[in-house]
C-alpha cells in the first residue's frame, strides 16, 4: 500500500494517514479505547505519535511530556509476541530507553505472549476501560439506576431541550461550549486539559474526514452538552468526549443516556474509556454499573 512507512523508519501521525491506518486498525477489531484513528489523531500533539509498520503490524511510538517514551500494542495479523520483543529490544539498543515498555496493552496481547519468558507483565488499573451494555446506558432501567432517572426527570422538568445528531451547523456551538468548559476548569493551568480542548477542536473541525459521530443537547436553541464517539469494533462504540454546562442540573446524565440511545440498535457495548486513577471519575464511572472492565497492562523485557 502506498505511503506505508517500514520499520525502523517512523513518521509523524497526520490527518492524511487515516487512509493507511484506519483500515488496518479496523481489520484488527481492537478492544481498548486508544486504538482508533480518531483517538490517536486528537492526542497526537500530546504524545507526539509516530507510526511505522513491522511484520504487517502497525506500531505507534509515543513520547510523554515528562520525557518518557513508550509503544502502544502492535496492531495487525503478524506474530505479535515477536513484534513486541523486537520493538522493546530496538528501544533499548537503538533508542537508549532505560526501561522500554509497551503501554495500554490489552488482554489479547497478553494472551498472545502467553508464558513467553522474555517479558514481564504488569496490570495498570488506572487505564482499565469501563465497558457497559449500550442498552443499559440507553434505558437506565431498574432500581440501581433510579438516581440517574431522577436526574433526567429533573432536567426534563425544568428545561426545554432537544437532542440532535451533530451536523456542520452545530459545530460552532459545540466549540463554544468546549471553550467555556475549559475556562471554568482553568485549562491554562493543566496541560492535559489544554490538549483535550485542542483535540476537541481537531475532532469537530475534521468531523467528516475522521469519520466520527456525535450528539448534542440544545436548551433554547443553544448547545449546552455534546458527546463525540466512533465505532471501536463491530459491536462497540467508544465515547471519547462528553462535555456539558453544569449549570443545567441533570444534563450530564441526559447526555450519556441520549447519546447511548442513538447507538443502541447498532452496538452491544459502549466503552467510556478509563478513569486515570481520579477518585471522582472512578466513582462516576462505577455509578453506571459497567458490564466489565477491559484490562490493560504494561509489558517490559524480563
Amino acid at each position: 500500500m502506498d505511503n506505508v512507512v517500514a520499520f525502523p523508519e517512523f513518521k509523524q501521525l497526520e490527518l492524511n494517514d487515516r487512509d493507511v491506518l484506519h483500515p488496518r486498525i479496523w481489520d484488527f477489531q481492537p478492544q481498548t479505547s486508544e486504538l482508533t484513528f480518531g483517538n490517536l489523531y486528537i492526542w497526537r500533539s500530546y504524545y507526539n505519535f509516530e507510526w511505522s509498520v513491522l511484520d504487517e503490524c502497525v506500531v505507534l511510538l509515543a513520547h510523554e511530556r515528562e520525557g518518557g517514551t513508550f509503544v502502544l500494542p502492535p496492531i495487525g495479523p503478524g506474530n505479535r509476541a515477536d513484534v513486541t520483543y523486537r520493538l522493546l529490544a530496538w528501544m533499548r539498543d537503538e533508542r537508549g530507553v532505560d526501561v522500554p515498555r509497551i503501554s495500554r496493552a490489552s488482554q489479547r496481547l497478553v494472551d498472545d505472549i502467553g508464558d513467553d519468558v522474555r517479558f514481564a507483565i504488569t496490570e495498570t488499573r488506572d487505564h482499565f476501560d469501563y465497558v457497559y451494555l449500550t442498552e443499559h446506558l440507553s434505558q437506565l432501567a431498574g432500581r440501581k439506576y433510579s438516581s440517574k432517572r431522577n436526574h433526567i426527570n429533573q432536567f426534563k422538568r425544568y428545561y426545554d431541550f432537544e437532542y440532535l445528531p451533530i451536523t456542520p451547523s452545530l459545530v460552532d456551538g459545540c466549540l463554544a461550549l468546549a471553550e467555556v468548559w475549559c475556562e471554568q476548569r482553568l485549562c491554562e493551568e493543566d496541560l492535559s486539559l489544554q490538549h483535550e480542548l485542542c483535540g476537541i477542536q481537531d475532532m469537530l473541525g475534521n468531523f467528516e474526514t475522521l469519520g466520527v459521530d456525535g450528539g448534542a443537547i440544545l436548551v433554547q436553541g443553544k448547545v449546552q452538552a455534546f458527546a463525540l464517539g466512533e465505532l471501536l469494533n463491530e459491536l462497540t462504540v467508544v465515547i471519547h468526549i462528553e462535555k456539558a454546562n453544569p449549570e443545567f442540573k441533570g444534563i450530564y446524565v441526559k447526555m450519556t443516556q441520549a447519546y447511548s440511545e442513538s447507538w443502541e440498535d447498532a452496538t452491544i457495548h459502549a466503552n467510556l474509556e478509563q478513569d486515570l486513577g481520579e477518585p471522582g471519575l472512578r466513582r462516576a464511572k462505577k455509578s453506571y454499573y459497567p458490564d466489565h472492565l477491559s484490562k490493560k497492562f504494561e509489558i517490559t523485557l524480563a
